[in-house]
């Protein structure tokens, strides 16, 4: 599994017009993508890397200074998963991306569903996409901090 994880102010997910998915203050926004191979090991690795990498600012202690990295667990800052096939795309040939080594949606719909299920049982605000469809995406990037994971 791959993830691209985006600092956020805020970000949204429309389908067809209609907001799907929606985070209104400081978090995450996960684009997720699955390979053949992945399972839950990949989902669990992925979930807490999502959940407990440092990349925000901390609100700081009563002796220290502020500003010490925190996770979106110790915030308590939402998550917007949004699937992402394109992440496995091979453009090492030609000019047209493969998207062999992306998992077909059968696979790959449940494995994102269980990235939002884990970030859930850990007590992060989880919104989601809507998988397989045209998803248009507005966010307002913070940083710009962006990092990619693999599992």
């Amino acid at each position: 599994m791959r993830a691209v994880l985006q600092r956020v102010n805020r970000a949204a997910v429309r389908v067809d017009g209609e907001t799907v998915g929606e985070i209104t203050r400081p978090g995450l926004l996960a684009l997720v993508g699955a390979t053949h191979d992945d399972g839950p090991e990949q989902v669990a690795t992925i979930a807490r890397k999502i959940a407990e990498l440092r990349i925000f600012d901390g609100p700081g202690d009563d002796g220290g200074a502020p500003g010490r990295e925190a996770s979106a667990s110790d915030l308590g800052a939402p998550v917007l998963v949004v699937s992402q096939f394109t992440l496995y795309a091979d453009v090492r040939k030609g000019r047209r991306p493969s998207w062999n080594a992306a998992a077909p949606g059968p696979v790959a719909a449940p494995l994102v569903d269980a990235v939002a299920r884990a970030l859930r049982r850990r007590g992060i605000e989880v919104a989601t996409g809507r998988f397989g469809a045209h998803m248009l995406i507005d966010m307002e990037a913070d940083g710009p901090v962006t990092i990619l994971v693999e599992a």
